[in-house]
């Protein structure tokens, strides 16, 4: 059977069709135009970020008093010193960005002593300053060797004030009406987000290569604080040509982030960004403690002092009861739950509250291992007599923005049948309510934790450039960073 072939000339095949523009999730398009376009004006915000970034480094610097936290920090192979590398607070490391964000996201967070956000999901927005200080020490490091990162320019500490009140803001608005702990999820996934935003500026992204950072950033979820910064630099660098994001990773059907882990539901906004939660964050002041028992502590630490009076102490109490709200009954009520680590007593106001009941006290090394605190039976048998009860206008207090309280209130009944009045605390020291009673406070916690690491000279030097706000704005970052330089560990 033969066949015929067309010798006839083909015609031009139809160019293929063009798609469409990919369209980003209304909330991925807000973040990326907020960092890029709103400019901070707040001198409110400004002057509570320089109070965080002196007690963010504080904290850190504490931290290196325990092992367990050092033993995580230093380049991967011992010995190595990265060109321009960023420095890490009070030790000799100097490492590459993402590493270095690592390094001092660890030590920031490992006594749960820095700042905190509550809301419908709690936080803490100074985690985002490990990867502000290392992407911009980086940058200015390189740029002062002849590089060309971001802008060409040296960062100076005002940029790491403006990059850290929008990582305030946008960790803490996307917080106030969405628990993500609800449906399994660590809000640190807020520090990932907030984190790779600001750093995008930092770098020099457009604010559509920002929106792309941001989508990877949200595909990255469930991770530890620090780990949450760890990444951050790597979502933010990708951001280049021809690295493509994910537009619809919070809406798309089946496999968004809605669909997967809300059921669907949309992400529920109080406000637009601004610089509403640097303005109204709290600084942890007093006790280095989850932070919906630090009103409790300080309840508990005007009873000693009642008692005493008295002639009585903690063996005298029968029962104690704690009218507090639902974030702390739903986080830190573990009244009968062994405490087998650091992070158990850290997060049980039962401990924490019993512990200053007895010691007139509340460290960080009452929660180790072995210590005095940790191995008391009266503390054991204390805080299983300590029981936590709703108030319902407690918690309606703590979502109000007006407020936006702590609220707890104890009442204490002795063995020989006295009924203690009800002491009763609502806002914090450190809560914006107190800001000002605060500040003196937080200086002396800020010297203290570096007297542990240097000589006085050094911590004058220290204390009075983080108080003259016009000196710190102009200082460069990595001169900045140079001042916390340490030629060995001393821990």
């Amino acid at each position: 059977m033969s066949q015929t072939f067309s010798t006839a000339t083909p015609k031009a095949s139809a160019a293929p069709p063009q798609s469409s523009p990919p369209v980003y999730d209304q909330e991925i398009l807000d973040i990326a135009n907020y960092v890029h376009n709103y400019d901070i004006t707040s001198e409110l915000a400004l002057d509570t970020s320089r109070y965080i970034l002196l007690d963010t480094i504080g904290c850190g610097l504490e931290a290196l008093r325990f092992p367990q936290c050092t033993a995580l920090l230093g380049p991967i192979v011992e010995g190595t010193t990265v060109p321009n590398g960023t420095t890490v607070p009070g030790t000799p490391y100097q490492l590459d960005p993402v590493n270095g964000a690592f390094n001092i996201g660890a030590m920031i967070r490992w006594l749960d002593y820095n700042d905190c956000w509550l809301a419908a999901e709690w936080g803490h927005p100074s985690d985002n300053l490990g990867a502000i200080l290392a992407v911009a020490d980086w940058i200015a490091r390189t740029n002062r060797a002849g590089g060309k990162l971001g802008n060409g320019k040296i960062p100076t500490i005002r940029d790491v004030l403006d990059a850290m009140i929008k990582a305030h803001e946008i960790q803490g608005c996307l917080a106030l009406e969405n628990s993500y702990n609800k449906v399994g999820l660590d809000h640190v996934v807020l520090v990932k987000v907030a984190s790779t935003a600001v750093v995008s500026k930092l770098l020099g992204l457009t604010e559509a290569q920002t929106r792309d950072a941001v989508t990877q950033a949200w595909s990255m979820v469930n991770l530890s604080a620090p780990t949450a910064t760890l990444p951050t630099p790597c979502p933010a660098s990708r951001g280049q040509p021809g690295q493509n994001g994910v537009p619809s990773v919070l809406s798309a059907p089946v496999w968004g982030f809605y669909d997967v882990l809300f059921k669907g539901k949309k992400f529920e906004f109080q406000r637009p960004y601004g610089e509403y939660v640097m303005e109204n964050v709290l600084f942890k002041v007093s006790y280095p403690a989850e932070f919906h028992s630090q009103t409790a502590v300080e309840a508990a630490q005007k009873i000693y002092k009642i008692l005493a009076d008295m002639g009585k102490s903690a063996a005298d109490i029968k029962e104690v009861t704690n009218r507090t709200h639902e974030a702390c009954i739903r986080i830190i009520d573990k009244q009968f739950k062994a405490m087998d680590n650091f992070a158990d007593r850290d997060h049980c106001v039962q401990y924490m509250v019993a512990n200053m009941l007895i010691f007139n006290r509340l460290e960080a090394t009452d929660y180790l291992d072995g210590g005095e605190a940790a191995t008391s039976p009266l503390l054991e048998d204390l805080r299983k007599r300590i029981k936590c009860v709703e108030d319902p206008q407690f918690t309606t207090d703590y979502h109000d923005p007006s407020k936006r309280t702590i609220s707890n209130a104890l009442t204490v009944t002795l063995n020989d049948g006295t009924v203690l009045d009800e002491v009763v605390v609502e806002a914090p020291l450190g809560h914006r309510l107190r800001r000002d009673e605060a500040k003196p406070e937080i200086m002396k916690k800020f010297k203290r934790h570096l007297g542990h690491h240097y000589e006085q000279a050094k911590i004058d030097e220290l204390v009075n450039l983080s108080t003259d706000a016009s000196k710190l704005d102009s200082t460069e970052v990595d001169k900045y960073m140079d001042l916390w330089r340490q030629k060995e560990m001393k821990w």
